[in-house]
């Protein structure tokens, strides 16, 4: 491995460090941290840290101010709903697409074994794991939907969005209807339904967003 790689891999090891660390809420909203504060939390030398820091104030995560550190940024009530809101557009156009796009059940695989994970996390009452495989879920509807566009512009907001999930995931109901959406979604694409696909992907993602803007007024949570 050449010492780029090296850096390279070093600094998805800061990204990943740091975003747990944010998401979990050890580095709060609106909290400074000193370079050398976070290298010595992830047990890494500078140089990658600055590296991720520099990436994850990108994606909106965080505010680099030079000579002075960083500062986790944080998202109000009214920021997720304009995100879900495009998101809700988005996705929903993918789903429309991967429809009419005429995919062979085998190319739907990993489409379904995302909702079998979701069902079964459900069953053992493992919100994490759902919550992974329901990102499963959306990621790879995205990618069937073949927009490369549609696919970066959402990748811009996919920390904000589990950022938010983080927040509210042992908060809301339990998902069991979010798994018959997801289910219905597959099935429409499977069969080539284009205008259902989008009709129950929209509804889906409109009722998610407006659950998660609920749940953070209800329980105080202006920021995330």
């Amino acid at each position: 491995m050449t010492q780029g790689n090296r850096t390279k891999s070093q600094t998805l090891i800061a990204m990943d460090g740091l975003k747990q660390l944010i998401f979990s809420g050890e580095l709060p909203a609106g909290s400074d941290h000193l370079e050398t504060e976070l290298a010595e939390r992830l047990g890494m030398s500078r140089t990658p840290v600055r590296e991720a820091t520099l990436m994850l104030a990108g994606q909106g995560l965080l505010d680099v101010r030079p000579r002075k550190g960083v500062r986790i940024l944080s998202l109000s009530v009214a920021d997720m709903d304009e995100i879900y809101e495009l998101l809700t557009e988005l996705e929903s156009l993918a789903a429309r697409r991967a429809a009419d796009a005429g995919y062979p059940n085998s190319a739907l695989k990993k489409l379904a074994a995302s909702i079998q994970d979701m069902e079964k996390a459900l069953h053992k009452g493992d919100r994490e794991k759902w919550a992974q495989a329901d990102e499963d879920f959306h990621t790879e509807l995205v990618r069937l939907g073949g927009n490369s566009r549609v696919i970066s512009i959402i990748a811009n907001f996919n920390n904000q969005v589990r950022r938010a999930r983080a927040m509210t995931l042992y908060i809301r109901p339990l998902p069991e209807k979010s798994n018959a959406d997801h289910r219905a979604v597959l099935e429409a694409i499977a069969v080539g339904d284009s205008e259902s696909a989008f009709r129950i992907h929209h509804e889906h993602r409109s009722n998610a967003r407006k659950m998660l803007v609920e749940l953070l007024h209800k329980h105080g949570l202006k920021h995330v």
